[in-house]
């Protein structure tokens, strides 16, 4: 009866062992990759993201709607233009395209968004409830015409206190020493 229980905590112990190598392997695998994920409704914080990803060696993802925002959608002096109506509702979720592929390839992810209604757009939201980022470094950059990203960083801080938010930045026609800075800060 020794023997046997012997053996069995012999295996049971090998077994813990074999579990716990292979978990700290994808724990050393997982997470060293940066992604650079943004929405872009005119082209301008494309821009941005591009220069970005490209100063990060980052992987670019954009967050199309499913139903592409028109001109008239846009209009934000326009009270029933969609992108009005959803920014009014702030449990508003526009649907999405697709999915980031190997999310867990990436322990650092940049979202970037232009500033609608002095805070980030509700399809951001949507983003980040499809996709699961706790764990992972989160840095915003945005876009405006006049608004800065503070309000936005706070307001999506509040809304997902369980995110690892480190911070934020305008990317308005951004320099390579801007870019830089902030790629250094996301390390």
């Amino acid at each position: 009866m020794k023997h046997f229980i012997l053996t069995l905590a012999t295996l049971l112990a090998i077994s813990l062992s074999a579990c716990s190598q292979s978990n700290k392997t994808k724990e050393n695998n997982m997470g060293t990759k940066t992604l650079v994920a943004y929405f872009s409704a005119t082209g301008t914080t494309a821009g941005a993201a591009k220069v970005l990803a490209s100063a990060a060696g980052a992987d670019l993802y954009e967050i199309q709607p499913e139903k592409p925002y028109t001109d008239a959608d846009l209009d934000w002096t326009d009270k029933q233009s969609r992108s009005t109506l959803e920014m009014n509702d702030k449990s508003s979720r526009p649907a999405i395209k697709g999915t980031v592929r190997h999310l867990d390839d990436y322990g650092t992810v940049y979202i970037g968004f232009p500033i609608w209604w002095y805070t980030a757009p509700t399809i951001i939201n949507t983003f980040i409830e499809k996709n699961y980022l706790k764990g992972k470094k989160i840095f915003l950059f945005a876009t405006s015409g006049g608004s800065n990203v503070k309000k936005a960083e706070k307001d999506l801080k509040s809304a997902y206190p369980e995110l690892d938010i480190r911070g934020s930045r305008l990317l308005n026609h951004p320099t390579a020493g801007d870019v830089k800075k902030f790629v250094e800060e996301g390390k």
